[in-house]
């Protein structure tokens, strides 16, 4: 029996999204895609399982028994039974997919996220034609070259769906490049809860779980972590919800809703703590206070009063000690955010744009109060042009609540903007790249145009601006020009003219001009 390869399953999959284009907006692919791959996941597992059991059961009570099941599937969401259809195709995946989470409680809010029964997006023809060629292969485990490359191939979709997605991709995915150098600077352990408060479709938290199962961090076959999101967009939740599970990360605690003005994840009323945060919020976030927002005010010609909120911000778990960021730019409010929930022997990194180093005003306070607290280890400059979402360069802060002796009342600082490899639309960082920023990280030796640990008295100095430019000289060294010998040399050049010119003036009077 040939196994299915995850090459042949990353095409097979990624050949569905084309019969999609013409249809609806690229955007969209990944919600029915992930949808329909999920259902047939199921079921041909959900088959796998009940092949198992009737070694020592009927057949009726391997089909019926969820004790026998990951994941439970009724008759009417059988796969079979839905390829059957051909009308109203769309209205009997819905109910497929509303069963299955009747039965599934773990998977509520998840298979429902999208709706297939639009049939001016998705008429008859179309969804045929793609639960024919979902039907190519079993996705049961004993047709899989290994238990992981289903979840490699959820990877490979969710990457080529921000790639076709441009600018929209960056809502849902964050670089695997850069989720792998943040995942190395903040080192999760065994043992570890990771926090991802705003998770997308989960990048982080898995990366976050691969570096503890590569570094011996497992328990027979699972990764000995406790992963915890949280995520706004209902579609992207479900995608994430789906991705820990294809990762077989079924046990994660991944809920919907804004982090800001709704956190979640509560423990007697307080907010949980967590060993590791980490993150890549939406950069400078306009109106991020939901509260705020929903009764705004115009003036008489129509323009919208903008709330101050300084004054309407109200914060029952006390996040914002540092000050209330402006209504522009919720950069800091997310930052506030993960340092509340961080244990005191946390650390926690986060992807920001530059502007948070540098601007002035509450900004300017937040980040002072920050630095004064002592809990902020690093600053990494990237490159530009590493995001979807924009192409301006970016930076990751290293917040670390229990500093090491030798890096208290110290900022290290690290300029890797020049360290990437050019592409025609969107840069990225190399292994080597990565590996240079590590190590220069974990060395802790200054090196010129590079990296400097940096004392905290010249951050004060600076005003507590942590402009990386102010800490890093990246200019070229000033070429010293001798200028006698420039000089001679520019003499020497109009004698050789001169020679030329009376050669050439010969030349010419001899041949009669």
């Amino acid at each position: 029996m040939n196994k299915l390869t995850l090459e042949t399953l990353e095409r097979w999959l990624w050949d569905s999204a084309d019969l999609m284009r013409g249809h609806i907006d690229s955007s969209d692919f990944k919600n029915y895609i992930f949808g329909l791959l999920f259902l047939k996941r199921v079921n041909d597992q959900f088959i796998e399982e009940t092949n198992i059991a009737v070694a020592d059961v009927s057949l009726e009570e391997a089909l019926l028994d969820e004790d026998y099941h990951q994941f439970f599937i009724p008759t009417d969401a059988y796969w079979s039974e839905i390829t059957k259809k051909t009308e109203n195709i769309g209205q009997a995946l819905d109910k497929a997919f509303s069963l299955i989470e009747e039965n599934n409680s773990q998977l509520e809010g998840v298979m429902t996220a999208v709706h297939f029964g639009d049939t001016q997006k998705l008429p008859d023809s179309l969804l045929s034609r793609l639960l024919q060629h979902f039907n190519k292969y079993s996705l049961a485990n004993e047709y899989l070259d290994n238990p992981d490359i289903l979840g490699s191939a959820y990877e490979y979709l969710i990457r080529e769906f921000a790639d076709d997605g441009g600018k929209k991709g960056g809502e849902f995915y964050t670089p695997k490049e850069v989720v792998n150098l943040v995942v190395n600077l903040i080192k999760p352990e065994a043992g570890n809860s990771v926090y991802d408060p705003t998770c997308g479709s989960g990048g982080m938290l898995i990366q976050s779980a691969n570096y503890i199962k590569a570094n011996g961090g497992t328990v027979g076959k699972f990764v000995d972590a406790k992963l915890f999101g949280q995520e706004k967009n209902l579609g992207t939740w479900a995608i994430c919800k789906i991705n820990m599970i294809v990762h077989n990360f079924k046990d994660s605690d991944i809920r919907k809703g804004d982090t800001l003005s709704s956190p979640k994840h509560l423990e007697h009323s307080e907010l949980m703590t967590y060993d590791r945060v980490i993150a890549n919020p939406p950069f400078s976030l306009k109106k991020w206070w939901a509260p705020a927002e929903i009764d705004v005010k115009q003036d008489e010609k129509g323009k919208e009063i903008a709330p101050k909120y300084n004054s309407v911000v109200s914060d029952e778990y006390g996040r914002f000690k540092y000050g209330i960021p402006p209504r522009g730019y919720g950069d800091l409010a997310f930052v506030q955010h993960m340092v509340s929930v961080l244990k005191n022997d946390g650390r926690m990194g986060v992807v920001l744009p530059h502007g948070i180093l540098f601007r002035g005003g509450t900004e300017g306070k937040i980040r002072e109060g920050l630095l004064k607290d002592d809990i902020v280890e690093a600053i990494i400059g990237l490159p530009e042009k590493l995001f979807y979402n924009t192409g301006i360069p970016a930076s990751i802060i290293i917040i670390n609540k229990s500093k090491a002796e030798n890096l208290k009342n110290k900022v290290v600082f690290i300029d890797s903007s020049s360290e990437y490899k050019d592409g025609k639309n969107q840069n990225t960082l190399t292994a080597e790249n990565i590996k240079k920023i590590i190590n220069s990280y974990d060395g802790l030796e200054d090196k010129s145009k590079f990296m400097r640990v940096v004392d905290m008295s010249e951050v004060a100095e600076n005003d507590y601006n942590l402009n990386i430019s102010r800490y890093i000289d990246t200019s070229e060294d000033e070429v010293i020009i001798d200028i006698k010998a420039t000089m001679q040399y520019l003499t020497d050049l109009e004698s050789k003219e001169q020679e030329i010119d009376g050669k050439l003036n010969g030349y010419l009077k001899s041949l009669g001009f």
